[in-house]
């Protein structure tokens, strides 16, 4: 008789707590957002990364009623920001904009401040940026083809700009030189448009760099855009062929934008987030502004986000660690 009675004390426990959890799981949802929203930018304002913090907390302010804010924490190559978000309550009002660095970080610092694979929750892949091959237009690198007999003929003669040890267009550069069994020489600058600027001018033979940098300076038609450095075209410069049809198979180097939550963050807001997100980047006015800044769109579900930056993680931790490559 007791244990009959245990037996269904146990069974209306188990009942209980399966309700009450499904439940809080729907309360979560639906009881989000109860209060402001903060979406942390590691970068300095201005940029793309800074513009798509702006254009999500706007959309977001009208659509939930809660008033979204944008903080900027830039600084130590994006770890400041990043940490600040790795260390926020997990609850859905703390958002990261991550970008390149995020999936490269891990590998150029000797130590961070947080696990960059345990310390997130992925959110969604807002876009894409094109990156570009290009040379100076007065030069006698003209094609991709030229690039690769230049570089095989004498290895390190020709020289190409980046923005640092560790950054973007370094590291990119260095897969190119991997992939393409060639080797040349970096000088490295302080950004992107003095880099562009010393191209222009011929000081330096070639880079890789986003589209909206390099553009303004294809236009004056100093700067010749070679490949895009990508799988596939972009329809923001159709006519430009990737680096598989212009001779260098394999080669796939796309900057990426997207959102991160911190871990522990409950499912049903993490997903409530995601749709929301999803229906920004597709309303057309956004889209206008992103193709204004050489991105194209993206979006997905967050299982496809985490897939994405484990892919990445794993692609340039080989590269650095093949190259012995480290962060300033």
């Amino acid at each position: 008789m007791q244990t009959s009675w245990r037996r269904r004390a146990i069974l209306t426990m188990a009942v209980s707590g399966t309700f009450l959890f499904g439940n809080g799981t729907t309360q979560a949802q639906e009881t989000y957002p109860s209060k402001p929203i903060r979406i942390v930018v590691p970068y300095p304002t201005g940029g793309f990364n800074d513009t798509l913090g702006r254009i999500v907390a706007n959309k977001l302010t009208i659509a939930w009623k809660q008033p979204v804010i944008v903080d900027n924490r830039p600084g130590g190559g994006t770890v400041i920001g990043t940490q600040v978000v790795a260390t926020s309550p997990a609850d859905g009002y703390t958002l990261l904009v991550v970008q390149f660095p995020f999936a490269a970080n891990p590998w150029l610092y000797k130590s961070l401040p947080y696990d960059s694979a345990k310390a997130f929750a992925p959110v969604v892949l807002a876009g894409r940026s094109p990156m570009l091959i290009v040379s100076n237009a007065g030069g006698p690198l003209r094609t991709l083809g030229d690039v690769l007999a230049a570089a095989k003929a004498k290895p390190g003669a020709l020289n190409y700009g980046s923005s640092g040890p560790g950054s973007s267009n370094h590291l990119a550069m260095a897969l190119f030189e991997s992939v393409s069994g060639t080797r040349m020489t970096q000088v490295p600058y302080k950004g992107s448009t003095p880099l562009l600027t010393d191209l222009a001018g011929g000081q330096i033979d070639l880079a890789i760099d986003l589209l909206p940098h390099a553009l303004p300076f294809i236009q004056s038609g100093k700067v010749r855009a070679l490949a895009i450095a990508g799988g596939k075209r972009s329809p923001l410069m159709p006519e430009l062929p990737t680096t598989a049809e212009a001779g260098v198979p394999g080669y796939d180097v796309t900057s990426w934008h997207g959102f991160m939550a911190p871990a522990g963050t409950p499912q049903a807001v993490i997903d409530k987030i995601n749709h929301e997100l999803n229906a920004i980047f597709a309303m057309d006015d956004v889209k206008k502004i992103f193709a204004q800044q050489g991105v194209v769109p993206d979006g997905g579900t967050p299982t496809q986000f985490r897939n994405f930056v484990e892919a990445q993680m794993a692609l340039w931790k080989k590269v650095v660690q093949d190259g012995h490559i480290t962060a300033e």
